[in-house]
């Protein structure tokens, strides 16, 4: 049985994930729906492509995985099919791949020319994302459904944090649902950089700085602040038992420094 997930920012007050659901089920009734988030902030890629990127390598090989967020089409962003990893990826060309395929080129890249049903065209997911994902769940080819490209449009990567002068420069790229801030700060950068070197991990306001890399929440007394990483190996600002983005005031790209 073929596997479809879906990414969107419908959220699940309105009927758009129950008519995605529908249409998917109208196309292919042999199929398993896998929702991965439906609460990603309007129109946010990043957080999307963060969110898919830290799961897809968990499903089969062969998943086909669904993004639904900014995607109307227009000149500027086209429709894609990505085949990449052993996984499918349908969503919109607006530098979400970019982030989410940032370590590997993916074997193949369409553009995506199916005709839409109907004069609606705010509703990609419905309309076009899923006669592809269902089509390529029934054993189709991309070929069939798109032209093939070498690219696609490439956003500034945010993901990779910066040394330089005994600094590291990050962001905050995503807060998780226990609050705690996750950056762009990949343990590979950190220990490559720091080694055995003393360090203080600076946000916020400058005596808000932590000098120890914890290995699990409870190293700290509760409501006390810790950095660890986490299971994607970026580093993250956490509270024992606390939300650290609103305690400690965090929120979506704030700056964060590593000096040593």
């Amino acid at each position: 049985m073929s596997i479809i997930t879906l990414t969107t920012d419908f959220g699940r007050k309105d009927s758009y994930l129950a008519s995605l659901k529908a249409s998917i089920l109208s196309e292919i009734n042999d199929v398993n729906i896998i929702d991965i988030s439906h609460e990603i902030e309007p129109f946010n890629i990043l957080e999307a492509a963060i969110i898919l990127k830290s799961c897809y390598k968990d499903f089969p090989k062969g998943t086909i995985h669904l993004i639904a967020v900014d995607d109307e089409i227009s000149i500027e962003s086209e429709h894609l099919a990505v085949y990449a990893n052993g996984y499918y990826f349908i969503g919109s060309d607006n530098g979400l791949f970019s982030i989410l395929l940032d370590d590997f080129k993916p074997e193949k890249i369409f553009r995506l020319n199916i005709s839409q049903k109907s004069d609606f065209l705010t509703f990609a997911a419905k309309d076009i994302f899923s006669v592809a994902a269902c089509h390529i769940a029934r054993g189709g080819t991309l070929e069939l459904i798109g032209n093939e490209t070498n690219d696609f449009v490439v956003k500034k990567n945010i993901l990779r944090a910066v040394v330089e002068n005994n600094m590291i420069r990050g962001i905050v790229t995503y807060i998780d649902n226990y609050g705690n801030a996750i950056t762009n700060i990949s343990k590979a950068i950190f220990y490559n950089a720091i080694q055995d070197k003393k360090f203080s991990i600076l946000f916020g306001r400058e005596d808000d700085g932590i000098n120890a890399i914890s290995s699990k929440y409870k190293d700290v007394e509760i409501a006390e602040k810790l950095a660890l990483f986490n299971s994607e190996n970026f580093l993250q600002i956490s509270l024992n038992q606390g939300k650290a983005s609103s305690l400690l005031g965090m929120k979506f790209f704030d700056k964060i420094r590593i000096v040593y």
